[in-house]
């Protein structure tokens, strides 16, 4: 079976079984940011229970360019590696600032040259608080499962990105990573993929 022909039944049978949004929880394109960098290395359940302590105490770009990076290091310690997380989100707040009238900028270029945001972050962040499809964001679970499936030969992030959108509509680019995500957490999961209860049983390539 061609490769664009499984992304269509991927994308078919997963949206049936899952949402179309991120589980991360968020309010606006700067909520999204901080809670997608605190993210990294850390599970979104831990994230979102984080987050509301840290949106009460700095709500906006402007509270958290003058906070403490002490301060922000205790609030979101919780959330693994919260010395660099910390230097950066109090970084990436100063410069929308000063360069951005205290907005997140809405482009790719401009939110890669954050501190401690990749594409992988700038991608959900544009296609889920702006509904830009700049690309795919590639995290651990799509770069797994789009191997495994037989989606993509590599497994290299921005190798993995360039494959999936060649064969996944733009206008689906978001929703691929969503579905994806939930796909890895509850069926196909790293140490034991549970193929049997697996949708898309009958189309995997069961790549190793």
């Amino acid at each position: 079976m061609a490769k664009r022909e499984v992304a269509k039944k991927v994308l078919e049978r997963l949206k049936k079984r899952y949402q179309l949004k991120t589980a991360l929880k968020w309010n606006n394109a700067w909520e999204l940011l901080v809670a997608t960098v605190l993210a990294a290395q850390c599970t979104d359940e831990r994230v979102n229970k984080v987050t509301p302590v840290f949106f009460e105490k700095w709500p906006d770009p402007s509270k958290l360019a003058n906070a403490k990076i002490e301060e922000v290091e205790k609030v979101i310690r919780s959330t693994g590696f919260f010395r660099n997380k910390a230097r950066n989100l109090v970084n990436t707040a100063k410069i929308l600032i000063e360069k951005y009238n205290g907005q997140v900028p809405k482009t790719m270029e401009e939110l890669v040259s954050l501190p401690g945001v990749a594409r992988k972050t700038a991608n959900i962040v544009l296609g889920n608080a702006f509904g830009i499809q700049e690309g795919i964001a590639v995290d651990t679970h799509v770069k797994r499962l789009a191997f495994r499936i037989g989606l993509t030969k590599n497994t290299t992030p921005n190798k993995v990105e360039q494959d999936l959108m060649k064969i996944f509509p733009k206008k689906e680019w978001s929703n691929v990573n969503h579905l994806l995500v939930y796909l890895g957490r509850e069926v196909c999961k790293a140490r034991k993929p549970n193929c049997e209860k697996c949708p898309l049983n009958d189309i995997c390539e069961k790549n190793i």
